[in-house]
């Protein structure tokens, strides 16, 4: 029998702690494969992004051509660099609605620099966020651009992930963990709203919103239901949080 595969949509990072090469460390892990359309190459590093390089709109497309569609169990979508191509992932998710698409909204690096140029973001939030296979994972920030207000407090979570899961999404799983006090995630679909409450880790690690989001994919790709695999996810990652390595100046799950 064959294993569960897993496109991953993204940049490149060179050290692979976040981006395409982080994800297929983590498919590893659940024992998923991995295949990949890259939408840039980046050049970062512990000071932040030096350089972006976005691929043309053929290039990604062609890429998609090229996946074999009907081994795709479910689809991990981070950087989209640019509007042509964010246009061009969400023709390709268009095209196969069955499949589960959990997309990480990346426009910034964390360790600073920008990873989208100015025109992406209304076309990511118009037509990206809002397909209906769509698992959408932005953290309280995001989330806040998203609805074109300032802040969020823990207690507009649920109303905000209810607001954007109203423009068509499948789901909204809100990251709450740049939060003060313990981390809050919000979950909003169909089912109503679940939210998830931890106790706050001590230290931090890079890749924490890429370590989720693809770990929720491959969980969906091997067949769990979406509030088992959110569980999952979320345990996954707290469980490489606690493991973090130092390397090269930063804190890293592999």
């Amino acid at each position: 029998m064959s294993r569960p595969a897993v496109l991953s949509v993204g940049t490149t990072h060179p050290w692979n702690v976040a981006g395409v090469g982080l994800d297929q460390l983590i498919g590893g892990e659940f024992g998923v494969r991995v295949l990949t359309v890259t939408t840039a190459v980046s050049a970062q590093d512990a000071g932040g992004v030096r350089g972006l390089y976005p691929l043309p709109a053929e290039a990604i497309r062609a890429q998609f051509a090229s996946i074999p569609w009907d081994a795709i169990c479910a689809i991990r979508v981070g950087a989209a660099p640019t509007a042509d191509a964010i246009h061009e992932v969400a023709d390709a998710l268009l095209q196969h609605p069955e499949t589960p698409a959990v997309v990480d909204p990346v426009f910034t690096a964390t360790l600073g620099g920008k990873l989208a140029e100015d025109g992406a973001f209304p076309v990511f939030r118009d037509e990206l966020a809002t397909l209906p296979n769509v698992i959408l994972t932005p953290n309280v920030g995001e989330a806040a651009m998203l609805l074109g207000t300032k802040d969020l407090t823990r207690n507009d979570l649920a109303e905000a992930a209810g607001a954007l899961l109203a423009r068509g999404a499948r789901a909204i799983l809100i990251k709450g963990g740049h939060l003060s006090g313990d981390p809050v995630d919000t979950l909003a679909s169909a089912d109503g709203v679940d939210r998830y409450i931890d106790n706050r880790l001590p230290g931090d690690m890079r890749g924490t919103g890429c370590t989720l989001a693809m770990a929720l994919a491959c969980e969906l790709a091997r067949g769990m239901k979406l509030l088992d695999a959110v569980r999952s996810a979320r345990a996954f990652v707290r469980a490489k949080i606690a493991s973090a390595q130092e390397f090269a100046g930063i804190n890293v799950a592999y």
